[in-house]
């Protein structure tokens, strides 16, 4: 969730990583869209010392993900560390799953 993603991108960029901030800002069920979560993450880096930039395309589809890699590639120049921390968040036990809702 943000927890985990916002600790992963305020780590590295506390050991010199210049860091994308990629959350679409979407709610628990998937809806809608908040720039606010990624602004106050990258402006926590930026405030102590770090360098980070926002991104708030969608990792769900093939042109959000692009969006994301051109942000850092534009921003940085390169990338040396992806980490995936998007969540899925379904109200089904896995075994009780169809398989639509599993892919």
């Amino acid at each position: 969730g943000r927890g985990l993603g916002r600790a992963y991108a305020e780590l590295l960029a506390s050991k010199g990583a210049k860091v994308v901030v990629n959350d679409n800002g979407a709610a628990l069920g998937g809806e809608g869209g908040d720039a606010g979560p990624a602004a106050d993450v990258v402006a926590a880096i930026n405030a102590a010392g770090g360098e980070a930039v926002a991104c708030t395309d969608s990792v769900a589809t093939p042109e959000g993900g692009k969006a994301i890699v051109e942000a850092a590639m534009d921003s940085f120049g390169r990338i040396d560390i992806l980490i995936h921390n998007a969540g899925n968040l379904l109200f089904t036990p896995i075994a009780e799953m169809n398989y639509e809702d599993f892919r």
